[in-house]
C-alpha cells in the first residue's frame, strides 16, 4: 500500500522532478524513492503536482483546475 504525503504550504511550481525530489529529501527528511506519492501545490491553489517513483524512474503528474481552487493545508 502506498503512502500519500501532502506537502503543506506553498511549493515553487517551477520545480521539476529533481527539484521536488530534493525538496522531499532536504526539507522533510523523507526518501522520494520509496513506494509513496507526494503531492505539492503552489500559491494560486488551482494546480498541483504529484511525484511518484515506480522503480524505474520518477513520474510526475501536473494538473491545473479550470474552475475553483484546492483547499490546501498551510501546515500539518
Amino acid at each position: 500500500m502506498k503512502n500519500i504525503y501532502i506537502i503543506c504550504g506553498k511549493t515553487d511550481m517551477r520545480k521539476g522532478i529533481d527539484g521536488l525530489a530534493a525538496l522531499i529529501q532536504d526539507s522533510f527528511d523523507l526518501d522520494p524513492y520509496v513506494d509513496s506519492i507526494f503531492l505539492f501545490s503552489g500559491t494560486s491553489k488551482d494546480r498541483y503536482k504529484c511525484l511518484y517513483f515506480d522503480g524505474d524512474g520518477f513520474a510526475m503528474l501536473y494538473k491545473r483546475l479550470d474552475n475553483g481552487k484546492l483547499q490546501w493545508p498551510k501546515n500539518e
